[in-house]
């Protein structure tokens, strides 16, 4: 790897993080487009349960995961929830760099491999 992409990748997971961790605090606590039409015809109470009205949340459980350290967008045991909610960005941005950089590493080309692999003609420069 060249100093040049060292730094491009560095650059790109300083703004990964930066976003991750600070950006997403300021992202709308309002149900997005696909909760909204899933709760469209039901009446919810101040805590958000669903008091009456028919309509497809009903019909919803919890995910297998959803007692997972960092399940709804937060790490569990934090109970600050702009501080949980950053820090389950930055740790998914990490976990997502060093999963994706491993398996970058996995399958990188290493130096001298294309001339072993092939054959003692490789290299001579005759064109023959």
């Amino acid at each position: 790897m060249t100093r040049r992409s060292g730094a491009f990748i560095l650059g790109g997971l300083l703004v990964a993080l930066l976003l991750a961790g600070v950006v997403s605090n300021f992202a709308s606590a309002h149900p997005d487009g696909l909760d909204s039409s899933l709760r469209k015809g039901c009446t919810f109470d101040a805590e958000d349960n669903i008091t009456g009205g028919s309509c497809p949340a009903q019909e919803t459980r919890e995910h297998e995961l959803a007692d997972s350290p960092l399940a709804d967008y937060g790490v569990r045991g934090v109970d600050n929830p702009y501080l949980s909610t950053g820090l389950s960005g930055v740790l998914g941005v990490l976990l997502t760099f060093a999963v994706g950089g491993g398996l970058f590493w996995l399958v990188r080309r290493r130096p001298g491999a294309d001339r072993a692999d092939a054959g003692p003609a490789a290299g001579t420069g005759t064109g023959e």
